[in-house]
Protein backbone atom coordinates (compact mmCIF):
# COMPACT_ATOMS: atom_id res chain seq x y z
CA UNK A 1 0.00 0.00 0.00
CA UNK A 2 1.37 3.55 -0.80
CA UNK A 3 1.47 6.29 1.55
CA UNK A 4 -1.20 8.28 -0.86
CA UNK A 5 -3.38 5.29 -0.53
CA UNK A 6 -2.80 5.30 3.65
CA UNK A 7 -3.16 9.23 3.59
CA UNK A 8 -6.51 8.46 1.80
CA UNK A 9 -7.94 6.24 4.48
CA UNK A 10 -6.24 8.52 7.31
CA UNK A 11 -7.18 11.83 6.29
CA UNK A 12 -11.12 11.13 7.11
CA UNK A 13 -10.34 9.35 10.60
CA UNK A 14 -8.32 12.68 11.20
CA UNK A 15 -10.96 14.86 10.39
CA UNK A 16 -13.16 13.15 12.47
CA UNK A 17 -11.53 13.97 15.50
CA UNK A 18 -10.86 18.15 14.55
CA UNK A 19 -12.08 20.44 16.94
CA UNK A 20 -14.44 23.29 15.32
CA UNK A 21 -11.89 25.52 14.95
CA UNK A 22 -9.19 23.37 12.81
CA UNK A 23 -10.33 22.89 8.93
CA UNK A 24 -9.92 19.63 7.46
CA UNK A 25 -8.25 21.00 4.93
CA UNK A 26 -5.15 21.91 7.05
CA UNK A 27 -4.28 18.34 7.41
CA UNK A 28 -1.59 17.34 5.34
CA UNK A 29 1.37 15.09 5.58
CA UNK A 30 3.59 17.30 7.87
CA UNK A 31 0.32 18.35 10.01
CA UNK A 32 1.09 18.09 14.23
CA UNK A 33 -1.93 16.05 15.51
CA UNK A 34 -1.47 17.68 18.63
CA UNK A 35 -0.34 21.36 17.89
CA UNK A 36 -1.46 21.91 14.76
CA UNK A 37 -4.96 20.16 14.12
CA UNK A 38 -5.50 20.74 18.14
CA UNK A 39 -6.32 16.76 18.52
CA UNK A 40 -6.65 16.32 22.30
CA UNK A 41 -5.25 13.34 23.86
CA UNK A 42 -8.20 11.49 24.35
CA UNK A 43 -9.16 12.32 20.30
CA UNK A 44 -5.47 11.03 19.87
CA UNK A 45 -6.31 7.71 21.50
CA UNK A 46 -9.51 7.74 19.32
CA UNK A 47 -7.67 7.63 16.23
CA UNK A 48 -5.22 5.24 17.00
CA UNK A 49 -7.93 2.63 17.48
CA UNK A 50 -9.68 3.61 14.57
CA UNK A 51 -6.22 3.08 12.57
CA UNK A 52 -6.06 0.07 14.20
CA UNK A 53 -9.22 -1.14 12.58
CA UNK A 54 -8.93 0.02 9.43
CA UNK A 55 -5.46 -1.37 8.96
CA UNK A 56 -6.07 -4.58 10.86
CA UNK A 57 -2.44 -3.65 12.42
CA UNK A 58 -2.18 -3.01 16.32
CA UNK A 59 -0.07 -0.28 17.83
CA UNK A 60 2.47 -0.77 21.11
CA UNK A 61 2.86 1.59 23.48
CA UNK A 62 6.26 2.88 22.46
CA UNK A 63 4.71 2.83 18.62
CA UNK A 64 2.04 5.37 20.16
CA UNK A 65 4.75 7.98 21.28
CA UNK A 66 6.22 8.21 18.13
CA UNK A 67 2.91 9.75 16.76
CA UNK A 68 4.00 13.42 16.34
CA UNK A 69 2.50 14.10 12.67
CA UNK A 70 0.55 12.48 9.78
CA UNK A 71 3.33 11.55 8.11
CA UNK A 72 5.16 9.11 11.39
CA UNK A 73 1.58 7.80 11.25
CA UNK A 74 1.95 6.59 7.69
CA UNK A 75 5.31 5.66 8.38
CA UNK A 76 3.97 3.06 11.36
CA UNK A 77 0.98 2.07 8.94
CA UNK A 78 3.32 1.15 6.31
CA UNK A 79 5.97 -0.57 8.89
CA UNK A 80 2.77 -2.40 10.92
CA UNK A 81 1.79 -3.56 7.72
CA UNK A 82 4.48 -4.90 5.64
CA UNK A 83 5.57 -6.81 8.96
Amino acid sequence: MTSEEIFALLEPIIKTYLPQDVSAQEINRSSDLTRELNINSAHLVDIILDIEDVFNIEFKNEDMEKLRNVDDAIILIQQKISS
